[in-house]
């Protein structure tokens, strides 16, 4: 059984929601972010990343910097920039990206169903990211980027949101890197009391995206039941903001590796050590992956295409059989020494999004050696991995597009408001 929850939601008022809505805060560093609000005052960002409005010698967890983010989000909502909705209601948020759109639902999720693995989880989550958005949850009071969930799809709830995004939406904007983000209001109660009780019939929820910020609503919604002698159960930080999309709808990108060295090898002895797990076929341009146990190599001004033996593509662990997994494990470990793709400086990764010629870019520029293009994983991967209890490897997964903040604020009580 799963929760979806309807609540006040603050939300920008539709003339300034584009000027309000950003990217993020774990897409972009702090001089990006710099860079990104200046010139735009009302940019979210000034509240999920709060530090560029500060002196850059300044810690990033020091805690005038969440102090500032609370100072920012309370100005915007007395300035009327963000306006709270008279009820609590559901909501339908829809991306449009390169000609196709996915409809998700906001809503609040559950804290106990984080806990007790209803919602379930497929990375590992660092102990710093964690306490640094604990720490933004607790000064600020609010939830104020939406975890990005999916779930298998569900015709009743498909039915109910193509009927609401029949009508004009709320909100209606385009971004400046072309996304279209609109928003529609479910307010009446039949609706609501409808997809409440459809969710209650799906058995369990998945991350997408966002397991620092769910841990932390998770861990903060905790704390506060401890603090609460008369806990109930029902109170708002018991729930933490979420948008719904179902699984058909999500678009996975590929997520690129691309490593310093050959660890002393040559491009001959490289291709040499690639037999027997991999058959190497040079092309003569750039090469996407067009089906899983394809991986894409571009070395010295070469690329080519790697294909994993029957033997590693029939592999049946869920995790052990990710094109990933079989790249780190029968080649980036033995060959080129990439023990560790978490910890190791030598590797980095690229989201799909920025495409094949940024591999070929950070190569022929000499700052990397060697660059491999992926098959994206699928969102079936995801699940399975999910509901087996495994963690995937790192850097796994780069949804596109990314879910906007400042679009919909949850706030955990009404105490500082």
């Amino acid at each position: 059984m799963s929760t979806i929850r309807p609540f006040k939601a603050f939300r920008p008022r539709p003339d300034v929601a584009g000027e309000v809505a950003s990217k993020p805060y774990d897409v972009l560093n702090s001089d990006e972010a710099r860079a990104e609000a200046a010139g735009h005052p009302l940019s979210f960002l000034h509240v999920g990343k709060p530090e560029i409005d500060l002196d850059p010698a300044i810690d990033l967890h020091d805690p005038r910097v969440y102090a500032k983010g609370k100072e920012n989000l309370r100005t915007l909502i007395r300035d009327g920039v963000l306006v709270e909705d008279p009820t609590p209601a559901l909501y339908v948020y829809a991306q449009t990206m390169d000609g196709r759109t996915q409809y998700g639902l906001v809503g609040c999720a559950s804290v106990e169903e984080y806990w007790n693995d209803t919602i379930k989880k497929h990375e590992l989550t660092r102990k710093d990211k964690e306490e640094d958005r604990c720490e933004h949850v607790r000064v600020t009071n609010a939830h104020s980027g939406p975890i990005f969930l999916t779930y298998p799809d569900n015709a009743g709830v498909d039915a109910i949101v193509a009927r609401v995004t029949a009508k004009s939406p709320a909100n209606d904007h385009v971004a400046a890197d072309g996304i279209r983000h609109q928003s529609w209001i479910i307010d009446s109660h039949t609706d609501i009391d409808q997809l409440v009780a459809l969710f209650r019939s799906i058995p369990r929820l998945y991350i997408a995206d966002g397991h620092h910020r769910s841990a932390a609503a998770a861990i903060v919604g905790r704390e506060r039941a401890k603090q609460n002698p008369d806990h109930r159960g029902d109170e708002e930080y018991n729930f933490f903001l979420a948008v719904y999309f179902p699984a058909s709808q999500l678009r996975i990108f590929d997520y690129n590796r691309v490593v310093k060295d050959l660890n002393g090898l040559s491009r001959a002895s490289l291709l040499e050590q690639l037999c027997p797990d991999f058959a190497a076929v040079p092309v003569p341009l750039q090469y996407r992956p067009v089906k899983k146990g394809e991986v894409g190599m571009y070395v010295k001004g070469q690329w080519y295409v790697l294909t994993a033996s029957e033997r590693l593509q029939t592999i049946v662990d869920p995790v052990e059989r990710l094109d990933v997994s079989i790249l780190q494990k029968y080649l980036l470990d033995p060959i080129i020494g990439v023990k560790d793709p978490r910890t190791d400086k030598r590797i980095d990764f690229v989201g799909g999004i920025r495409g094949l010629g940024e591999l070929e870019r950070r190569v022929d520029s000499g700052e990397m050696a060697v660059a491999f293009s992926m098959y994206p994983t699928s969102v079936q991967e995801l699940m399975a991995i999910a509901d087996a209890g495994k963690i995937m490897p790192p850097k796994s997964t780069w949804f596109e597009p990314k879910l906007r903040d400042g679009l919909f604020v949850h706030f955990l009580d009404d105490s500082s408001l």
